[in-house]
């Protein structure tokens, strides 16, 4: 789809290859939501710094149908952009963003989360690093070490009640993502 560009040089002499360079990105920005009506982009070096040369300024305003979506890039005193390609491309990156996500929010498409189950620790077999955790429905459901959430496997026990996300593995269900919910008191030696 072509999108209707229109670039505004401020405090730049125009350059026609930097008029190039911001109408392909604003190009590519139609891949992001194919229905933007038009994109209004404004380059300008606003003052010199008299140590660390020229920052740039750039703005994009993006019409879509029922909304208008602004990006301004600004320098601080930190910032990377006295490069004026640089200063393009994290504004054309920031735009791409924010349409991805208004037509992800258009489509409807949300994430969904994996349904966690509870169950407690039946079996658990320390200096091999697994163990496994029975539902209670009865079923038995293993799980590594790695897959206890903050290095939690040092502190479950037999009993230890947990939370997990289920998944199929090679030999059967397996728990993987397990966040440990109580911890079982430690036992006197």
């Amino acid at each position: 789809m072509q999108v209707p560009i229109h670039i505004t040089f401020r405090s730049i002499a125009r350059s026609p290859a930097i008029e190039d360079y911001v109408r392909q990105r604003a190009t590519k920005l139609g891949t992001f939501f194919d229905r933007i009506l038009g994109c209004n982009v404004t380059l300008e070096a606003p003052h010199r710094h008299h140590r660390r040369g020229r920052h740039y300024r750039v703005h994009i305003d993006v019409t879509i149908p029922g909304a208008e979506l602004v990006v301004g890039r600004t320098p601080d005193e930190g910032s990377a952009h006295e490069d004026v390609y640089a200063a393009i491309d994290d504004a054309f990156d920031t735009a791409g963003r924010i349409l991805q996500d208004r037509a992800r929010k258009q489509r409807g498409d949300t994430k969904t989360h994996e349904a966690q189950r509870r169950g407690r620790v039946s079996k658990l077999f320390a200096q091999e690093g697994y163990g496994f955790l029975e539902t209670p429905e009865g079923e038995e459901v293993y799980f590594h070490k790695n897959s206890v959430l903050h290095h939690g496997f040092g502190r479950i026990d037999i009993g230890t009640e947990v939370r997990f996300v289920e998944e199929l593995g090679d030999h059967g269900p397996q728990a993987s993502t397990v966040v440990v919910q109580h911890a079982s008191p430690p036992q006197l030696r």
